[in-house]
């Protein structure tokens, strides 16, 4: 997959996925492949199955913002002397975000682009002169992504707009109304069965990022978790566990660039560093601290952005003795001019050397089978109590740390153990804002952000000189569950309703 050619059909929901009708608009360049002729053969279906990865690239970059730096796990490092980015990033810090804020209509605007790109495809593969089993496959990994970034869009939006062809016609767009969530949760069900139906249980080395039926279970099985349907999220679930994956002995190494899709990786999204191809993982560098000139980043002067930087509450959630602490973060640096220890915060599980600044080697983890082990666990301990298969699956992904088994908990307390643990094991790879939704209600995630907001306001993880903090800022409301539907789209469609408290 890493020498697959990336098409980036990236087309928007309102523009893209039109077939125009209008004849002198049909004529097609002889020299250019248009639609109608570039999707037949089985190699055009693959570089455009490559470009629906390809958007995921971009898309998972920018995860962070949305379910870590809106929770209590990471917060900015911040600078009182550029203020530039106080009405863009720092809004989900603060929990200050509303319609105008321009990341909301960026993770709208992609999703949606994104979706464009699959329901074109898909609709192209009836026409297609392929194999069957191959077209089964794309079928699988479109429907797949389908059923990702609906039910991403149900997490952060509620209701959405449910689309699954391409348009003849631009005014359909401006025509679309907001389905019920549940009208989604019925779409994403039936893509999930096809791609668990249509994806291979392994790929060949060469194909290494590609789907597979793990990927496909796992999500299955999240989906139903998130609806509380937990002997449904058990059954899928428990599936995954009989596909060869397993734990790795070392934690580290489930983040090493030189070990990419190990065997307790299920999906994650492929880059490639060291060049100038343009597919390398420059996250991290938006991770890294401000004013470090090198001491952090490896490259001298160069420092980071201060963004998602972990709070000293998600430090202080690490037990003592656990292994993953200091794989996963960083308390500090030290000055190499002075000898001085800064006390800023920084995510350490992506820090890897490589050769050209800028362009880091990391795969982002999406699934991974730990997340497929504490997702058992919870789903048992919810249908009746913790047992001792809970108990197992639980203690395995502990043991890993160095950590000691845990027996003897009511389901409540089980709960609670498993949250931390998923905080811990997890941390940085954007579940703790879905875990909180799922597993708390909305007066507990209120509750846990007041404390959290408490702690931050008395001792901020990092200092903020002579700027107070802002009226409004660390409130967090009960509608915020929800982000709001982007300004922009309510302009151009009328029919679209605007979230509650918006």
């Amino acid at each position: 997959m890493k020498n697959s050619i990336k098409i980036y059909i990236s087309l928007s929901i309102v523009l893209s996925l039109v077939s125009c009708s209008e004849d002198f608009l049909d004529k097609q360049n002889p020299n250019q492949l248009g639609e109608e002729s570039f999707f037949t053969t089985e190699k055009q279906v693959n570089q455009a199955v490559m470009g629906v990865y390809g958007q995921l690239q971009g898309i998972i970059g920018n995860q962070w913002l949305f379910n870590e730096m809106i929770t209590d796990n990471t917060t900015v490092h911040f600078d009182e002397g550029n203020r530039g980015n106080a009405p863009g990033i720092e809004t989900f810090e603060y929990w200050q975000v509303n319609a105008n804020t321009g990341n909301i209509y960026g993770l709208y605007r992609d999703i949606y682009n994104t979706l464009g790109s699959i329901n074109l495809t898909i609709s192209k593969l009836e026409g297609a002169e392929i194999d069957t089993s191959a077209k089964a496959r794309f079928e699988g990994e479109l429907r797949f992504f389908r059923a990702y970034y609906y039910f991403l869009l149900t997490q952060y939006f509620g209701d959405v707009i449910l689309v699954t062809e391409p348009f003849s016609d631009p005014s359909e767009a401006f025509a679309l109304a907001r389905s019920p969530i549940s009208e989604a949760y019925v779409q994403i069900e039936s893509d999930l069965e096809v791609a668990i139906a249509s994806l291979p249980n392994s790929v060949v080395a060469s194909e290494a990022g590609r789907l597979t039926k793990g990927a496909a279970l796992t999500l299955s099985g999240k989906f139903w978790l998130t609806r509380k349907e937990y002997g449904k999220a058990e059954t899928l679930l428990g599936q995954v566990t009989s596909l060869g994956y397993d734990l790795l002995p070392n934690y580290a190494d489930v983040f090493d660039p030189n070990n990419k899709n190990h065997i307790e990786s299920i999906f994650e999204v492929q880059f490639q560093g060291g060049n100038d191809l343009g597919e390398s993982s420059s996250f991290i560098y938006s991770f890294y601290p401000k004013f470090t000139n090198g001491e952090v980043t490896g490259f001298p002067g160069i420092s980071g952005g201060g963004w998602n930087i972990p709070t000293l509450d998600i430090i202080g959630d690490y037990e003592d003795g656990d292994l993953r602490k200091d794989i996963s973060l960083s308390e500090g640096y030290t000055n190499k001019n002075t000898g001085e220890f800064v006390a800023i915060p920084f995510i350490e599980k992506f820090r890897y050397e490589h050769s050209i600044q800028g362009r880091p080697d990391n795969n982002w983890p999406i699934y991974r089978y730990a997340d497929v082990l504490l997702m058992l666990a919870e789903a048992i301990n919810e249908q009746s109590g913790p047992n001792e298969e809970a108990y197992g699956y639980l203690n395995e992904v502990r043991d890993r740390a160095d950590l000691s088994p845990v027996s003897g908990l009511s389901q409540e307390e089980f709960r609670s153990v498993l949250l931390h643990e998923r905080r811990v094991e997890l941390a940085f790879e954007n579940h703790r804002w879905f875990d909180l939704r799922r597993t708390l209600s909305t007066s507990e995630i209120i509750d846990l952000f007041n404390a959290h907001s408490a702690l931050e306001k008395a001792n901020p993880t990092t200092p903020r000189g002579i700027v107070p903090f802002s009226a409004g800022d660390y409130e967090f409301n009960a509608f915020e569950i929800l982000f709001p539907i982007p300004d922009r789209e309510l302009l151009v469609n009328p029919r679209l309703s605007q979230n509650e408290g918006y």
